[in-house]
């Protein structure tokens, strides 16, 4: 197992790739430096290699797929994700994987909108989606998170061992960080220095199209994360429209003592037990949620017994040495 495992995700990086290895490396000597290349058509692979890095191939397309096999494959005591594109500086590198190994944080998230982002980024939409996805997420999960969808984190083996990927693009970011948010794990974080990329570079993250994907797992995770809020507004919202239709109907029915549109009364009364039967799915469905929690709890309980058991020694000799057993 690696002590400190640096994951780099590449696909047609080779403008950058070698400055991204060499400076990590230099920022974090023990560290390990593991790229994994998603079907470059240019020489990323060979020229990471050269640079000392561990190059692996993950053949399905999509970020998503690319984190879900480095999860799956390597053993870290502390990871550190990073993108091959040099737009994030490895200066606080120590800092995210001291939070880590020795303050029992989860995942470090590398903050770059309180940072240089907005200056450096020459993406107008790029900003307000990061404005626009951080504000839904704290609003709807009611967290404080810094920055959703920046793609230089820190994990703990707990959490990378733990965390179902099931996402397959740039999307992925926001579902690691929601599901954090409501697993309880706990979160950090470590403002980060970001530049724009290097002329000739270009970015593969669409604007529109990736951005719906994010809105659309946002509002996916609300519905599967918290099932009792959002089958709770859905069931408001169709009670208000079957009165909406009702409330003309039963106003004529005093005046004239019938009811002169029974379709439309029908259609009423079809709305409101939508809306009852949302509520009680909701109710339901939190309660299975809840017990996802607590199975997790139980999963995440094991795993660090695996760790122990299996790694024991080495979590012994990574501890952060006492005020007394430093040297003058």
């Amino acid at each position: 197992m690696d002590k400190i495992a640096v994951l780099i995700p590449c696909y047609n990086e080779a403008k950058t790739i070698e400055k991204v290895v060499l400076d990590w490396r230099q920022a974090l000597p023990e560290a390990v430096i593991y790229v994994y290349d998603n079907n470059s058509d240019d020489n990323t692979a060979d020229i990471a290699r050269r640079a000392g890095a561990i190059v692996r191939r993950e053949y399905m397309q999509g970020k998503g797929n690319v984190i879900r096999r480095m999860f799956r494959e390597v053993d870290a005591l502390c990871y550190l994700m990073v993108d091959g594109d040099d737009t994030y500086s490895p200066e606080h590198a120590r800092e995210m994987a001291d939070k880590v190994l020795y303050h029992h944080v989860d995942m470090v998230i590398g903050d770059r909108l309180s940072s240089t982002y907005y200056v450096e980024n020459k993406r107008p939409f790029h900003n307000m989606g990061n404005s626009l996805v951080r504000a839904m997420i704290n609003t709807l999960f009611r967290t404080d998170i810094r920055d959703i969808m920046t793609g230089c984190r820190g994990f703990s083996y707990q959490f990378v061992k733990t965390f179902p990927v099931l996402s397959r693009g740039f999307e992925i970011e926001t579902e690691m960080t929601i599901h954090a948010v409501d697993k309880n794990m706990q979160t950090g974080h470590v403002i980060v220095g970001y530049r724009d990329r290097p002329c000739g570079s270009m970015s593969k993250l669409n604007t529109f199209s990736d951005g719906i994907q994010v809105l659309k797992l946002i509002g996916k995770l609300f519905r599967n994360y918290k099932p009792d809020i959002f089958f709770s507004i859905l069931a408001g919202a169709l009670e208000c429209a079957a009165l909406g239709l009702f409330l003309p109907i039963l106003i004529k029915f005093y005046r004239i003592q019938s009811v002169p549109n029974f379709p439309t009364l029908i259609v009423a009364c079809f709305i409101a037990l939508a809306g009852i039967v949302s509520f009680f799915s909701g109710l339901v469905l939190s309660s299975i949620a809840q017990k996802d929690r607590r199975d997790f709890e139980m999963r995440l309980i094991e795993t660090d017994r695996y760790l122990k058991e299996t790694y024991g020694q080495i979590r012994e000799e990574n501890k952060e040495p006492a005020c007394g057993d430093q040297d003058d």
